[in-house]
C-alpha cells in the first residue's frame, strides 16, 4: 500500500482536532499483503472501503484484497461519464478537474460523505488510484465540513507529494499516460487546493455544498461528532 494516512490529528479552527481511527486515505489497494489486511481489519477495525475509481478501473483490477476479505466496499466514481470536458485556455487543468468532481458527480461525492455518518460504517478507508486527486478532494471536503483549519486541509493534501514517486513507480493503471520518472506534473500544489476551497466558500463552504446537495443537518452533525474532538468549554 502507498500514500496511506489517518485523517486524525488535524487541528480545528475552533480548537481541538480530528479523531484518529475514523478515516484512512490511500492509493489503490491491489498490492496489499495478507499482513496489511490483517492490520486494517483485525487491529484497525476497518469496516468500509469507499472506492472513488471509475467502473473501468474497478473492472480492470478486480476485487481488492479487502473486498475479498469481506470488507464492505462501495464504488462511487467521481469522474464524469462519457467524454470529459476540457479546461478553457489558461485554466489550471488540475483545478478544473477537481471542480468537476463536485460539479459533474455531486451525487456520488455526497453519497461517499454520507457513508461516514452511517452507524456501522466506520472506521472507513477512502481511495482512488494514486490517492491524491479524487481522494484529496474528498478528504478536503470532509475536513472542511467538520471545521478543520484551512492551512491544515491544504497541508494534508500536499502530504501526498512525499509518497508520489513511490506511487507512480508502483503504477496507477494502464489508462493513465504517466512517466513514473517525471513526478513534477503530478504534484499536489497547495495553491490548487486553496483555490478550490475558495470556490467552495463562494458556494456556501463545504457544509453549504453538502446541505445544498441533500445532506440533512442531522447527518452533518453526526459527521462532526464522529470525526472531531473539539475543545470542551
Amino acid at each position: 500500500m502507498e500514500n496511506v494516512r489517518d485523517l486524525g490529528g488535524m487541528p480545528l479552527a475552533g480548537g481541538g482536532s480530528t479523531r484518529f481511527g475514523q478515516v484512512l486515505r490511500s492509493a489503490r489497494l491491489h498490492d496489499m499483503t495478507e499482513a496489511d489486511v490483517e492490520l486494517l481489519v483485525g487491529k484497525y477495525g476497518l469496516r468500509t472501503v469507499i472506492d472513488l475509481r471509475t467502473p473501468a478501473e474497478v473492472e480492470r483490477d478486480g476485487p481488492t484484497p479487502l473486498e475479498r476479505a469481506g470488507v464492505r466496499t462501495e464504488h462511487l466514481t467521481v469522474l464524469p461519464e462519457g467524454q470529459r470536458p476540457l479546461p478553457r485556455d489558461g485554466e489550471d487543468p488540475k483545478l478544473f478537474n477537481y471542480r468537476g468532481y463536485l460539479d459533474h458527480r455531486p451525487e456520488n461525492m455526497l453519497a461517499a460523505v454520507r457513508l461516514l455518518t452511517e452507524p456501522d460504517a466506520g472506521p472507513a478507508l477512502v481511495h482512488c488510484a494514486a490517492g491524491k486527486d479524487r481522494t484529496g478532494v474528498f478528504c478536503a471536503l470532509v475536513a472542511d465540513a467538520v471545521g478543520v483549519r484551512r492551512d491544515a486541509v491544504v497541508n494534508d493534501y500536499t502530504l501526498s507529494n512525499e509518497r508520489l514517486a513511490a506511487v507512480l513507480r508502483r503504477g496507477v493503471g494502464g489508462e493513465y499516460d504517466i512517466d513514473p520518472t517525471d513526478v513534477d506534473p503530478h504534484k499536489c500544489r497547495p495553491e490548487v487546493m486553496a483555490a478550490l476551497l475558495g470556490e467552495l466558500d463562494a458556494r456556501g463552504s463545504a457544509p453549504g455544498w453538502l446541505l445544498r446537495h441533500g445532506m440533512p443537518d442531522t447527518e452533518l452533525d453526526v459527521l462532526r461528532t464522529r470525526l472531531t474532538d473539539p475543545v470542551s468549554g
